[in-house]
């Protein structure tokens, strides 16, 4: 059965055999809360499956596979030896996905992996794993749920080809323009992910994708589809000698917009790299950089003041000396998760390395910048870090602001918040100081 009445907001439901709730439920749990999340443990078919339609969106599922053997089958109030996994498969509710435990040796049979990846399967790894490794797995799934990235498209054509609810349910943005002589002025505006062009759009302005890719600010990242009409080949070399990355038929709505979708998420996952810091799941240094120089065109254009934070963990040297580094990367982790939970959607956050994170408020004055930092720092005073049995500690971070339009780049705006970070932790720290010109 499981326990009720979790204080975290985030929470896992795992369903698994007795004899391993005996071993590992207290190191789990342990390292769970130090991430900001709960694990309820059932080892009964209909808890598990009744709490699952209950919960909301702050919940995974995980599935101990060895409870297909020697498990109480609840729900037919029979005892049997072994289920089968179709039986397991067909009670879980299907608009949910699970992350699936198993041996090596379930793990080497490919048609039980087919018929997991094939049900609602989020992930699956194989055992043994460390309670450690498992924990810090899970808190990156809910760290990655809650980015909340979306994409922009730019298409340069007259027609709509898209399925355009496809694209909104997955966080796409397409952008219609007709100018191929201004294209590369607009994609600078809008930093697109990808750009679709049509085949009469190229044939009238052949030079379009060299003038795009030539300027020294390109992102390589970004791709250039042609979306060619008619099958001939000479046109399909001379696109792709010219600089088109990938050539689209769009004879089905449907299928151009999910080739999209897959190629979007590619782009995606490489950003994911490139970008993100693997340990939170938040933008990195070179993530946030590129991010917020295009705030700052957006709000030079749009008339609109942004507060740029820098963050620093008070004497986090002293507490990875006295409690070690796993300690204090628990620290970072719940940092991470305080400051994500105040974020606005179109605010930037970034872990910009060690215990150094920044943010961007976009449409915000430095007072009230200020304020959103302080209503952080406290919520982030009030955690109490378990260092040991029975004994609790607090610890505290310290900030410095900058604003634009007062200073006008992202590098200006660093210097100067951290110029106020220092005088923050000058002044006697677990203070936020605000830049004044």
């Amino acid at each position: 059965m499981a326990e009720t009445g979790s204080l975290y907001k985030n929470r896992v439901l795992m369903l698994t055999q007795t004899f391993f709730m005996i071993d590992n439920k207290k190191e789990l749990l342990l390292g769970a809360h130090k991430y900001d999340f709960d694990i309820l443990f059932f080892d009964q078919m209909s808890d598990f499956v009744n709490t699952v339609h209950n919960s909301d969106e702050n919940t995974l599922f995980v599935i101990d596979l060895d409870v297909l053997y020697n498990m109480q089958d609840d729900m037919q109030h029979t005892r049997r030896q072994t289920m089968f996994l179709s039986d397991l498969l067909q009670r879980l509710p299907t608009d949910r996905s699970y992350i699936y435990l198993q041996t090596v040796r379930q793990g080497e049979r490919f048609l039980l992996q087919q018929k997991l990846v094939d049900s609602n399967c989020l992930a699956y790894a194989e055992k043994p794993i460390t309670n450690e490794v498992l924990v810090d797995k899970l808190f990156n799934i809910f760290a990655r749920n809650k980015r909340g990235d979306s994409n922009t498209v730019i298409y340069l054509g007259e027609k709509p080809v898209f399925d355009i609810g496809l694209l909104s349910d997955n966080k796409v943005q397409l952008l219609q323009y007709q100018d191929g002589h201004t294209l590369h002025v607009r994609v600078k505006e809008a930093q697109p992910d990808l750009v679709l062009i049509d085949e009469a759009q190229y044939l009238q302005t052949e030079a379009v994708v060299r003038v795009l890719k030539k300027n020294i600010e390109f992102d390589i990242g970004r791709e250039i589809i042609l979306l060619q009409d008619r099958q001939d080949a000479a046109l399909t070399r001379r696109a792709l000698d010219s600089g088109f990355d990938e050539i689209f038929m769009p004879n089905d709505a449907d299928v151009l917009t999910r080739q999209l979708l897959n190629r979007i998420n590619k782009i995606r996952a490489s950003k994911d790299l490139i970008s993100r810091d693997r340990a939170t799941g938040l933008l990195n240094k070179v993530g946030f950089q590129k991010k917020a120089q295009e705030w700052i065109r957006r709000a030079s254009r749009e008339n609109k003041p942004l507060t740029y934070g820098i963050i620093d963990i008070d004497k986090f040297k002293n507490i990875n000396d006295t409690w070690g580094h796993y300690f204090g990367d628990i620290v970072i982790k719940r940092l991470s998760l305080v400051l994500s939970a105040q974020m606005g959607e179109h605010d930037l956050l970034s872990r910009f390395g060690g215990e150094e994170f920044v943010v961007l408020f976009w449409d915000c004055e430095p007072a009230q910048g200020k304020q959103k930092l302080d209503a952080m720092r406290e919520a982030f005073g009030r955690i109490d870090f378990e260092v040991k049995q029975g004994e609790n500690k607090n610890f505290s971070f310290s900030g410095g602001i900058a604003d634009f339009p007062t200073w006008n780049t992202e590098n200006t705006m660093f210097l100067q918040a951290d110029a106020m970070l220092y005088q923050a932790k000058q002044s006697g720290r677990n203070q936020v100081c605000v830049s004044r010109k």
